[in-house]
């Protein structure tokens, strides 16, 4: 799914069925690109983005110089502001979600500031984790000494903690469109009862109209 927003350009929207996904992009001098992420609520998500600048001796993509930086901002459904912050050439950004629903990630560089990249393209590879694909568990199992059925029931309890969260949030979108669906279901029968007293009040005035239209001209 494809969804424009005017003053970021093309947006993409990936659903929080696909926890972890990785893509890049090509961005210009002024411009800003965002993503759209369906996330439901208690959840960390985790960023990793490098980038690379176009050079035109070579005709590739080499990496960018440390001075080039990205600047991520994270909204909320509600459109609050959770994460602004600027980063270097490559980085990582984490944030937990407090209120389920798409939260939007928009990354463009401080190009203004970079005369070798004035006029330049830039490729953005990004990486994006959901959920208990953001935990490290190498890492889980050396600090707390787990054996290897040990952390396979970790994962396991964290997988299923997930589940439960995007059921919840399933739950939470049926309930938002049964609401709206409710709502549109009234206005319309409100519309319908409107039109017919319409109706019916026309009729009773162009009856009286026409009788006395009739007694005037004492065809009655």
């Amino acid at each position: 799914m494809m969804l424009p927003v005017p003053a970021a350009g093309v947006v993409f929207i990936l659903a929080w069925i696909y926890p972890s996904y990785a893509l890049y992009f090509h961005i210009g001098e002024t411009e800003k690109k965002c993503f759209i992420e369906e996330i439901p609520d208690e959840t960390m998500v985790i960023g990793k983005y490098r980038t690379q600048l176009w050079d035109k001796q070579s005709g590739s993509f080499l990496p960018a110089t440390p001075g080039l930086g990205m600047h991520v901002e994270i909204k909320d459904p509600d459109t609050k502001i959770i994460l602004s912050r600027q980063y270097g050439s490559d980085g990582r950004f984490t944030f937990t979600s407090h209120t389920p629903g798409e939260h939007q990630i928009c990354l463009h560089s401080n190009s203004t500031k970079m005369a070798l990249f004035a006029g330049g393209k830039l490729r953005v590879h990004l990486d994006i984790q959901v959920g208990e694909h953001t935990n490290n568990y190498p890492e889980i199992a050396a600090k707390d000494k787990l054996t290897e059925l040990q952390l396979r029931v970790r994962q396991l309890l964290d997988q299923v903690e997930q589940i439960q969260k995007e059921q919840n949030y399933q739950r939470y979108r049926e309930e938002r469109f049964r609401m709206t669906s409710e709502s549109t279901n009234q206005r319309v029968l409100w519309w319908s009862i409107a039109q017919t007293l319409i109706l019916i009040v026309t009729g009773i005035w162009q009856m009286k109209h026409l009788k006395s239209f009739f007694e005037a001209k004492k065809l009655v």
